[in-house]
């Protein structure tokens, strides 16, 4: 009970900030810009070490602007320290709820976070879907990774307050939609590259079964045909939201839909050329985080590897926070199997979640209909001939492979880019 009235006080309060005019809400940045880097070099060793390598002090950085002094980090970098050295002293790790992303850039990595922090991260979310019509009683029905089912507390449940009911995104997509039928959600969430082929599939067959009020997507980037297909499918708006895993959601649409909103109140986003510099509204930019609540695992000019576009724009809606355009970085693309499934790039990363511990970087690469090739740089120690056996028949066994589709893993020293010189995690190079 305790936590459901944190997470209603925290709400309470960021229901308000998106009407502050900006001097009032760059002043609340700055505050807790300077809070989170004095903790982080007081108690950090990771940040203590690298703001001293840097020759800055947290007195030097008093506002928005001083944030280019401080070093830009990036995943490749935290993965190879010791994860006690990027947690707080002041916290014991085995006490801290354990983070472990899907890896969209195919490189598995734990983070770690406080009750607090996970209170202020449902707060912050339950913000933007309030904010397009959701209501606290509305069915809610989750398309999503198994470990995400219990993110939803029992008091929360027994109350229905705030409720999702999950489904999982592993699941056929025919039991999917027998499943969302039969709950009937106000509100339909999820993948999204799931949710398009739910819709995808109801269309095919002719059917409108499932008649939500309101529709989310987030972790998959669609296109805006592919948008629009879904809210004519599903009867209902569709509003796309973006984040990291590290950081949680970052940004969303509101109705209006001329951009993307950012959370600023909890998160700083920078887009930085190739030298780090700032880039001007309208440039593409590669998106640099620093959250304004992470304490217990701090994330300070965190580079995820995205790219998006700053907005000048004003949004109609009244609210205050800064826009951005579309992230244009690692878009996925939708895997054909040899019995017409189509599956999400993020179903497959959740399935290779299992063996996070033992792999350092992956990228799967759907080469025919029939054969994906699994390109692995595993850690020390860890026996190959196993470990092809059981991912191959786990994935297999996770995804509903038949025999007719092969798996072919394989060892290498360094990942390799695709042809754009990135590196998405899971990519098809067919055409649908």
């Amino acid at each position: 009970m305790a936590n459901l009235l944190r997470v209603l006080y925290f709400l309470g309060s960021a229901m308000r900030r998106p009407y502050w005019d900006s001097v009032k809400l760059q002043r609340f940045q700055e505050k807790r810009l300077r809070s989170v880097v004095d903790y982080a070099y007081r108690h950090v060793h990771f940040y203590h070490e690298k703001f001293r390598d840097a020759g800055v002090r947290p007195s030097d950085v008093r506002g928005l602007d001083d944030l280019e002094k401080l070093p830009i980090v990036r995943k490749s970098e935290l993965k190879n320290v010791d994860a006690r050295k990027l947690v707080s002293m002041e916290y014991d790790i085995r006490r801290l709820k354990a983070n472990r992303t899907s890896g969209s850039t195919g490189q598995p990595f734990t983070t770690y976070l406080s009750k607090v922090e996970i209170d202020w991260r449902k707060a912050i979310y339950m913000r933007a879907n309030i904010s397009c019509g959701q209501k606290p009683r509305d069915r809610w029905v989750f398309v999503t990774a198994p470990h995400h089912f219990a993110d939803t507390t029992n008091i929360q449940r027994r109350l229905g307050i705030f409720a999702q009911t999950c489904v999982s995104v592993f699941d056929t997509v025919d039991w999917q939609i027998e499943m969302i039928s039969k709950l009937r959600p106000d509100i339909l969430d999820g993948y999204s590259g799931s949710l398009l082929l739910i819709a995808k599939e109801l269309n095919r067959r002719g059917l409108r079964l499932i008649r939500p009020r309101i529709v989310f997507g987030s972790a998959d980037l669609m296109d805006a045909a592919s948008c629009r297909f879904m809210e004519e499918v599903f009867g209902a708006p569709y509003y796309d939201q973006f984040g990291c895993a590290e950081i949680d959601r970052s940004a969303w649409q509101c109705p209006e839909k001329v951009g993307y909103h950012m959370d600023v109140d909890g998160v700083i986003t920078e887009f930085v050329d190739e030298d780090g510099d700032r880039v001007s509204a309208g440039e593409r930019g590669e998106i640099v985080y620093t959250s304004l609540f992470n304490y217990a695992m701090p994330f300070i000019r965190y580079a995820v590897g995205d790219v998006g576009v700053p907005s000048d724009d004003e949004c109609p809606c009244g609210r205050k926070f800064p826009l951005m355009e579309v992230v244009e970085g690692r878009r996925d693309s939708l895997l054909v199997l040899p019995d017409g499934r189509l599956l999400s790039p993020m179903a497959f990363r959740n399935a290779l979640s299992k063996f996070f511990e033992k792999i350092v970087q992956y990228r799967v690469v759907q080469k025919r209909v029939d054969l994906f090739e699994v390109f692995v740089q595993v850690k020390e120690g860890v026996d190959e001939g196993v470990f092809e056996k059981e991912l191959t028949e786990h994935v297999k066994t996770v995804l509903g492979f038949g025999d007719d589709v092969a798996i072919v893993v394989k060892f290498v020293d360094e990942v390799p880019l695709d042809k754009s010189g990135k590196l998405m995690a899971v990519v098809s190079e067919l055409r649908i």
